[in-house]
């Protein structure tokens, strides 16, 4: 098989190469911040919450319960702005304002905690109140978006990166696609990858900040692993009254 077989591929995966050298370049700061509110979260019992409309919703499972993940992670999950009960009906609910405050109404948000808000366009209601709800609540906020889709779909609109504490641009471009097939036709949707990247770059410098200063973060082993089910089962334990998806 030649190189020219898989062109599409190829300048897919260059494409997403590329996005994480910038965030590398760009997004040091931001990641860094958001590592130190899940540092002081730790420190003090608190909770990181994750939330996510439609495809954004994936991140909530991405820091949920995983190897190598942080137990005190809890997804926020509301099926009616997913997918998989109705797409079409998802994509006009995560637009209706007055929506986030009843769904993130179940999960006690409050000032020890983190809330990760993960919305590429960064302009519908639902992750936009999500973050108001989460500053009202006196928890620190992350915003993870594209700030160029924001900036080309905002008409006027308030954006999830304006409304945040901390905003980490993920670099993707705007309307989410990223590669120029046949007749103009742009295919190949990075958000997903970009946002799974930044999670697991906050996450991984949140437990090396936590070790340098000698403290051990709550975070899974995968259970194929020696002496996984002793620690998993107490980090469970240990969080289990506070997380409705453990």
């Amino acid at each position: 098989m030649t190189s020219t077989a898989l062109s599409g591929a190829a300048a897919y995966l260059a494409g997403i190469a590329d996005r994480i050298a910038d965030l590398t370049a760009t997004q040091s700061e931001a990641i860094g911040a958001a590592a130190a509110a899940c540092v002081e979260t730790i420190r003090h019992d608190g909770l990181i919450y994750i939330f996510g409309t439609g495809h954004s919703h994936l991140m909530a499972e991405e820091g949920h319960f995983r190897a190598g993940g942080l137990a005190c992670v809890v997804p926020i999950l509301a099926s009616s702005v997913m997918l998989h009960e109705g797409a079409v009906v998802s994509g006009a609910l995560e637009r209706m304002p007055g929506l986030a405050a009843p769904l993130l109404g179940r999960y006690p948000i409050g000032p020890a905690d983190t809330l990760f808000v993960f919305s590429n366009s960064g302009v519908n209601a639902v992750p936009v109140e999500a973050a108001r709800h989460g500053r009202e609540k006196g928890a620190t906020v992350v915003a993870v978006t594209s700030i160029a889709y924001s900036q080309a779909a905002a008409a006027g609109r308030p954006t999830l990166a304006g409304t945040a504490d901390i905003a980490i641009d993920n670099q993707g471009p705007p309307g989410d696609a990223s590669v120029t097939a046949a007749e103009g036709l742009v295919v190949g949707p990075i958000s997903t990858v970009l946002g799974a990247a930044i999670w697991n770059a906050v996450l991984t410098e949140t437990v090396a900040r936590l070790a340098r200063s000698g403290e051990v973060a709550p975070a899974y082993i995968s259970s194929n692993m020696p002496g996984a089910k002793e620690r998993n089962a107490a980090l469970v334990e240990r969080y289990r009254t506070r997380n409705p998806h453990l």
